[in-house]
């Protein structure tokens, strides 16, 4: 009875000391530097991508109007991306990928759908506080895993759909309590509509994602750090070509330098905001880059399920947004959702893997 009694410390005991192991192997297998720009890329991830949500609702919180002038800082950045993709090519020893006329395509798609995806983002910070609205954005999670079922073919496992199913009550429970956060200055029509625009920019980014793996897939065949900044910087270009276009047409332009005067904090403050929301949304797609190459998919769906947590409670404090019970129970929800689907996602790596 005694060593019954004893087998379940030792078997414990050894399942700390195979951990330990492993992570030690994994630690030698990587050199100093890639730990560096491992975590690196991961604080860019979660410090830049919320700085970038809030600083979208900043913009209209001090008087910001335009819906295309947000969409096009999204995509004003892009030339950060091509500076460090440039010397890869002189320190890596790799060439360009050619440009055949189907990838072109498939870059010009993607960079309408990313312009197109962008402005609905827009929208939904416009009339929803940053903590809604990012709660809201997660349910790209739920799109990118159909989407990624239908179009890429990826196999989707029970706790994959539980996490569909748990996302899909979190934001069923925002709905709910549609009328504490609400803003006095937003309609209800407002509201309503930026919880829409909201749902289906998140649709939109599970498609994008989608059809992105899909052209590694079919086109490119193989997803090196350099191949994959070629993608962000392409795509970002196009992007930023169709909403500069519909910044033109708009005549935004030429209503920034009024728009700066009114608003609250000055011109100054405009600019900063502007010129701050270009870096900050640029460095977090670099980061997320970064991760996908350096580390794995799961850790970069780890750091998406932290950061909206991280972009709510942030919001709150810094800018004030209400908290209500349902917000804060949704808040939950989403957390455990994504923790379901990420474990999903380690289960199906490690069964397609053996």
């Amino acid at each position: 009875m005694e060593k019954e009694s004893a087998r379940p410390s030792i078997s414990m005991r050894d399942k700390m000391s195979n951990w330990k192991t492993q992570a030690l192997e994994a630690h030698k297998r990587k050199p100093i530097s890639q730990w560096i720009l491992l975590l690196s890329s991961v604080g860019a991830m979660l410090v830049a991508f919320p700085a970038s949500s809030l600083l979208s609702r900043v913009y209209y919180a001090n008087g910001g109007t335009s819906k295309w002038i947000i969409s096009w800082v999204a995509v004003a950045g892009w030339p950060l991306t091509a500076l460090i993709l440039l010397p890869t090519y002189f320190f890596c020893k790799t060439f360009p990928t050619p440009l055949t006329l189907k990838l072109i395509l498939s870059y010009i798609v993607l960079g309408f759908l990313s312009a197109a995806d962008n402005l609905m983002y827009a929208y939904a910070y416009a009339y929803l506080p940053a903590s809604t609205a990012s709660l809201l954005a997660s349910s790209s999670l739920v799109f990118s895993a159909l989407c990624g079922y239908f179009i890429v073919k990826n196999k989707l496992n029970a706790s994959m759909i539980n996490a569909i199913v748990i996302i899909t009550v979190a934001i069923t429970i925002i709905a709910l309590d549609s009328d504490s956060d609400r803003y006095d200055y937003v309609s209800d029509h407002q509201y309503i509509m930026g919880f829409i625009w909201d749902i289906l920019g998140s649709a939109l980014h599970g498609l994008i994602f989608a059809l992105s793996e899909l052209v590694f897939i079919k086109l490119l065949g193989k997803r090196s750090f350099h191949v994959v900044l070629e993608q962000q910087v392409m795509v970002s270009f196009f992007g930023f070509v169709f909403t500069t276009i519909g910044v033109i047409v708009n005549k935004d332009f030429q209503g920034i330098k009024s728009e700066a005067k009114n608003f609250e904090g000055g011109e100054v403050s405009y600019i900063l905001v502007l010129v701050w929301g270009t870096i900050t949304f640029q460095l977090g797609l670099l980061g997320g880059t970064a991760v996908l190459y350096l580390a794995s998919t799961v850790l970069a769906g780890v750091l998406n399920a932290v950061r909206v947590p991280l972009t709510s409670i942030a919001a709150v404090i810094l800018l004030h947004d209400p908290m209500s019970g349902f917000k804060i129970l949704s808040l939950i929800t989403t957390f455990w959702g994504f923790g379901s689907y990420i474990y999903g996602n380690s289960s199906s790596s490690k069964a397609s893997s053996s």
